[in-house]
C-alpha cells in the first residue's frame, strides 16, 4: 500500500515535471518570436552585485510590538523555515548609484553631503519614499524587478549579525518598573557611533551568508511596517499592508520605527529609542519566472527523494 502511493506520487511528480519545462520552452520559444513582449530595460544600467542565501531555517523575533494584559513583553521568536532562495544586494544603494536615478529625475537628492567615494560609500539621507523611487526606476533599466525587503529577509541574510531586541524580561511580570529599568540599561548601550558618517564598502564586514555592512553606522530601510500586538486579543493582527503604513521598521544595530518620510533620524520621526545615526537601503530582486520554475523543479526533485527514501523496505507478503 505505501509503495502504490509513493508511485502515485512519483508518477504525478514525473508528468509535472516533463509539463512544466513545456511550459517553459513556449514561452521562450513565444519571446523570440515576437508574440509576447517582455518589458525591457530602458537605457540599461548594470545590474548590482547580489548575493544568493540558499533556503534554511532560522529564528526570528518579530519586529512588533507585543503587550500583555497592558505591558510591554518581549516579541515571540520562532524559527522560520525559507523555502526559496533570496537574491539581495550584497552592498547597500552607493551614493554614485543613486545620483544617477536623481540625474534621471526619477529621484530626489539625498539630504546629505556627498562622500569622497560616491561610488564606494553607501548613500544616506533618503526616507523610504525615496528608497521606493529608486527601486521603481532600477527595476526599469535592469529589467529585472526590484523592491525593499522585509525586516525577516533581513534578518536572513544577515544571519548572526541581525540583533535580538528582546529585554528578557517574564512576560507574566506586572512590575513595570523592571522593564523600565531593563529599556533604560538597553537604550544606555545603545550609544551613537563615534563616527557616523558613512565608511567605504566593507568596512563593517560581512555576514556568514555574504552580506555586506549590515549592523553598520547605517540602517536599512524595510517594507515591514510597525504595528502593535495584543496577546489578549482573540483574533491575531493581521499583516500591515506597506502601502498604507506611515511607520516603517528600518533594521541594523537595533529596530527602528521610522516615518516614511524622514530622512535624517537625528531630526525625529522616530517613535521610541536611540535614534540611528543615518538612514540607506539596499534592495531585494525578486525572481524571474524561469527562476521560479528551477526553484519549483528543485523543490519537487527534494520533495520526490525524501518520499522515496522514507518508504520503509519491504518485509514480504503480510497475511
Amino acid at each position: 500500500m505505501i509503495l502504490d502511493e509513493v508511485d502515485d506520487q512519483v508518477s504525478g511528480i514525473s508528468i509535472a515535471i516533463p509539463l512544466v519545462l513545456l511550459a517553459i520552452l513556449l514561452a521562450t520559444v513565444a519571446v523570440q518570436s515576437g508574440l509576447v513582449a517582455l518589458r525591457g530595460a530602458q537605457n540599461p544600467v548594470a545590474s548590482p552585485d547580489v548575493i544568493t542565501v540558499v533556503p534554511r531555517s532560522f529564528a526570528y523575533r518579530d519586529h512588533a510590538e507585543y503587550f500583555r494584559a497592558g505591558f510591554a513583553v518581549d516579541a515571540p521568536r520562532s524559527v522560520v523555515a525559507i523555502e526559496t532562495p533570496l537574491a539581495i544586494m550584497k552592498y547597500q544603494v552607493s551614493r554614485a548609484e543613486y545620483d544617477r536615478c536623481v540625474q534621471d529625475k526619477a529621484c530626489s537628492p539625498a539630504e546629505s553631503e556627498e562622500p569622497a567615494s560616491p561610488d564606494k560609500t553607501s548613500v544616506i539621507g533618503v526616507s523610504y519614499d525615496d528608497a521606493l523611487h529608486y527601486a521603481a526606476w532600477l527595476s526599469d533599466h535592469t529589467g529585472h524587478s526590484w523592491t525593499l525587503p522585509t525586516d525577516e529577509q533581513l534578518a536572513f541574510a544577515a544571519g548572526s549579525r541581525f540583533p535580538d531586541d528582546a529585554l528578557g524580561v517574564a512576560s507574566d511580570d506586572k512590575n513595570p518598573a523592571i522593564r523600565w529599568l531593563a529599556e533604560y540599561e538597553r537604550e544606555a548601550r545603545r550609544s551613537a557611533s563615534k563616527d557616523p558618517r558613512p565608511q567605504l564598502r566593507g568596512s563593517f564586514g560581512v555576514s556568514e551568508y555574504g552580506l555586506a555592512d549590515f549592523a553598520g553606522n547605517i540602517w536599512e530601510w524595510t517594507r515591514s511596517c510597525s504595528k502593535r500586538v495584543d496577546m489578549d486579543a482573540q483574533k491575531a493582527d493581521q499583516e500591515a499592508d506597506p502601502s498604507r503604513c506611515g511607520i516603517l521598521i528600518a533594521s541594523g544595530k537595533h529596530r527602528a520605527p521610522m516615518s516614511s518620510f524622514i530622512r535624517n533620524p537625528k531630526g525625529g520621526g522616530c517613535t521610541v529609542g536611540s535614534p540611528p545615526d543615518n538612514l540607506g537601503f539596499r534592495l531585494v530582486r525578486q525572481p524571474s519566472s524561469l527562476e521560479m520554475a528551477k526553484d519549483w523543479i528543485r523543490r519537487m526533485i527534494g520533495l520526490t527523494t525524501f518520499s522515496i527514501n522514507a518508504v520503509p523496505p519491504d518485509e514480504g507478503p503480510t497475511s
